[in-house]
């Protein structure tokens, strides 16, 4: 459908909603280094890139289920 705006979903107990409005940590340096300013600040279309030492500390965060598992797979 063209033109015809999606809904987010709804959040549920299994989701977190992250609003930098609400966040205290705006305008502050720690902001200038959250992640979400990283990815909100790209460009349309840009890839977010990261190391893999990133992307294993990531692994062994959601292993221990501390934050959700990458959801990414290449085509």
């Amino acid at each position: 459908m063209t033109g015809v705006k999606q809904l987010p979903p709804e959040p549920d107990e299994n989701s977190i909603t992250i609003d930098c409005d609400e966040c205290i940590m705006r305008d502050t340096d720690a902001c200038t280094d959250c992640v979400v300013t990283f990815i909100c600040d790209r460009e349309p279309d840009d890839a977010v890139v990261i190391d893999i030492e990133d992307l294993r500390a990531m692994r062994l965060l959601a292993d221990a289920g501390l934050v959700p598992e990458l959801r990414h797979r290449t085509r």
